[in-house]
């Protein structure tokens, strides 16, 4: 059922153009070398026309664990999927729970109101 949901996310990220065509990451056909050759090209492009030239680099570690529920299935209703699929995708997130376990203790379960499952199909996609 996920790779199901993945493909129409895909299909209709596609047709919408929700993409731009400079994102490499989980875009098909593109990976993170593709992101390198592109960037290298852009930055000796500047050097060889004496550019001033200033890189950031920034580090999202983490940051579909971060995500909330509600502000992701915003962007999908604003941008996405068609409403069938955001329904789908909001019952999946919903009502999940966890807790911590330490040695022999643990703490009551508690909701988890943003992220998405690490180790899905999907995920990558959602956020």
């Amino acid at each position: 059922m996920e790779q199901l949901i993945l493909d129409v996310i895909s299909k209709q990220v596609e047709e919408k153009n929700v993409i731009r065509s400079s994102q490499h990451g989980f875009t098909k056909g593109k990976l993170c070398l593709t992101n390198l050759i592109a960037f290298y090209y852009s930055m000796t492009a500047w050097v060889d026309e004496e550019s001033a030239v200033d890189v950031v680099y920034l580090d999202f570690s983490k940051a579909s664990d971060n995500v909330s529920h509600n502000f992701l299935l915003g962007k999908l209703r604003k941008r996405g999927p068609d409403e069938w699929t955001v329904k789908w995708i909001e019952n999946w997130l919903k009502g999940r729970a966890q807790r911590a376990v330490i040695s022999a203790g643990e703490s009551g379960w508690r909701p988890v109101a943003s992220g998405v499952p690490s180790g899905v199909r999907t995920g990558p996609s959602l956020v």
